[in-house]
């Protein structure tokens, strides 16, 4: 089990015994764990819950800092409580940074301490996407999504309720099933030569849990696409 692993199953631990949100428990354990012992860090540094996506030297080639400096200055300024939104703006209006890299120090500042978890949005819900290669006709697709009847027996087990207009290029769709809604899907057909790329990208779900269990439905559905258009 690696380091981050370990970490997170003690916050599902913590989660069990406490009876807190998954957030609560992962700050309560961050602000108990040494730096040394922290996870993703050698020993001394601040401590990282996980990797922003944004290299260090790249950060700091781009904004001027690194991302323990941006951990520190950030801690000093708004702190972890501000919010997303007003973070942003801070690292834009006092440290002269532009819109995209306010944010992506933004979201970075939220991997490292904890706020934010891999696949985690600025408003708390979770994305996940899957993609895959295959030989279906994306104007038959995009038909069969149109059509009521045809898009029900195309993803069984679940309600889409259209979300945008019709003939566009990246149909949306409400998702639900017996239990209620579960966020929104994208479904994304581009031309890759001769093929199509279909991407299923399920966003708005609730819970880090659920985000998992989704990853692996929609593998699961492109895979099946993909033999039926071998078939």
């Amino acid at each position: 089990m690696t380091t981050q692993e370990s970490f997170k199953r003690r916050v599902r631990e913590r989660m069990t015994r406490t009876g807190e949100k998954y957030g609560a428990a992962r700050r309560a354990l961050l602000a108990r764990t040494a730096p040394s012992t922290a996870p993703g860090t050698a020993p001394g540094a601040r401590p990282w819950v996980s990797q922003p996506d944004v290299a260090d030297d790249v950060v700091r080639e781009n904004t001027g800092h690194g991302w323990d400096e941006w951990v520190g200055l950030v801690d000093a300024g708004p702190g972890r409580d501000a919010g997303h939104t007003a973070i942003a703006a801070w690292v834009a209006e006092q440290h002269g940074v532009s819109g995209w890299w306010a944010q992506s120090v933004t979201v970075g500042y939220e991997r490292v301490t904890g706020l934010r978890v891999p696949g985690q949005r600025p408003d708390g819900t979770f994305s996940v996407s899957r993609s895959r290669l295959t030989d279906l006709d994306p104007d038959q697709l995009r038909a069969l999504l149109a059509d009521d009847d045809a898009r029900a027996d195309l993803v069984p087990g679940l309600t889409l309720t259209p979300r945008s207009r019709p003939g566009v290029r990246s149909p949306r769709f409400g998702v639900s099933d017996g239990d209620g809604a579960h966020g929104v899907l994208l479904v994304s057909l581009d031309p890759a030569g001769r093929r199509l790329r279909l991407t299923a990208t399920h966003e708005r779900i609730a819970t880090a849990a659920e985000a998992e269990q989704w990853k692996g439905y929609w593998a699961d559905w492109l895979e099946a696409l993909t033999a039926a258009a071998h078939d």
